[in-house]
């Protein structure tokens, strides 16, 4: 049995510590938050049997094998390099990776020598129903992939890294190789997730499958829910059939169904697609060829993705992909939507 701890208390940080309910191969053992008003209800409410104020402290004492890093996005580059200094052997931290192109660049930098095994929380990629219609995808049920339509009603750090790693991995984990982009609205970028209020893309990957993604409000609305963050959505559409999944319910036309459709409650499912991210890191400790579907390498991809997007936005014109990032990206992104 591995051990875990945590570094966080805030909201997110629940839904991490809920699914250790369902995961079978690690046991929560402490948390660290300089907050003590944060850190003793929480562990309180969870049983987690130690509590730190200090990280190096906890680390030093606890030797954990894995660390949930559950903090604002703004921490990742000290953190994960904190992690990698004292040979945690997993992580697995929260989205975005990156905000800017000096933050991506470093974390990149981290990710050439470092012997912690690394993945973000794009915990929707092991949501029950997901994996079902991921499975249709992947055996061909629903014919060659040949278009994909993603979007989330919260700007692309806030919940658009989610669907964009749904994107990659219902098209087999592959990396576009071009992005087209358009973006607008300032007004979220003094906050703790920064982008442009709206963004839209066409991603073009190497197997000829296209993309398109929208993030803000321009995406579209999946329910009568008023909260922008119940509205996350992907379709896949296919040369025989299609799956749609959205965040309170799923549809499919397949070789083996004409149409069929249901409700599913997202946060009943949220937690066994946490616990099952958790559980695949375990996977991963325990065997170095069990990659994690999420490892740094792959979260790398999805955000050079998105800095390519804010390119295109400053620049007018499509971004090859992998893509160099400029310094200052996210400052001149802002300069030019103002």
């Amino acid at each position: 049995m591995f051990k875990s701890a945590m570094l966080g208390c805030g909201g997110r940080a629940k839904g991490h510590a809920k699914a250790y309910e369902h995961v079978k191969k690690t046991q929560l053992a402490a948390v660290c938050d300089m907050n003590e008003e944060r850190l003793n209800p929480f562990a309180e409410e969870f049983g987690i049997p130690q509590k730190y104020t200090d990280i190096h402290e906890m680390l030093d004492k606890e030797k954990p094998d894995i660390l949930h890093i559950v903090t604002q996005p703004d921490l990742r580059v000290q953190l994960l390099t904190l992690a990698h200094e004292a040979k945690v052997p997993a992580v697995i931290v929260e989205k975005p990776l990156a905000l800017d192109s000096e933050d991506f660049k470093a974390i990149r930098e981290i990710s050439k020598t470092t012997t912690t095994k690394m993945c973000v929380n794009h915990q929707l990629r092991f949501h029950p129903r997901l994996l079902d219609l991921l499975s249709d995808v992947q055996e061909g049920r629903i014919g060659d992939v040949q278009f994909i339509d993603a979007s989330s009603r919260l700007n692309l750090a806030g919940q658009g890294t989610h669907v964009l790693n749904l994107v990659f991995w219902m098209n087999g984990g592959m990396h576009p190789d071009l992005v087209f982009g358009n973006a607008c609205g300032t007004s979220q970028f003094d906050g703790t997730h920064p982008a442009p209020d709206m963004a839209v893309a066409q991603l073009n990957f190497p197997n000829r499958v296209r993309c398109l993604i929208a993030n803000g409000v321009n995406a579209v609305a999946t329910s009568d829910d008023e909260k922008n963050h119940m509205h996350k959505r992907i379709a896949v559409y296919g040369t025989r059939g299609f799956v749609h999944w959205k965040m309170m319910s799923w549809e499919r036309s397949t070789t083996k169904v004409d149409f069929e459709s249901g409700e599913k409650d997202y946060r009943d499912e949220d937690v066994l697609g946490q616990a099952g991210l958790t559980d695949a890191m375990c996977d991963w400790l325990e065997d170095d060829k069990k990659v994690h579907p999420n490892c740094l390498e792959q979260s790398l991809a999805e955000t050079n993705t998105v800095l390519g997007l804010f390119a295109s936005t400053v620049h007018g014109k499509p971004i090859d992909l992998p893509y160099e990032p400029e310094d200052g990206l996210l400052g001149k992104l802002r300069a030019k939507l103002e």
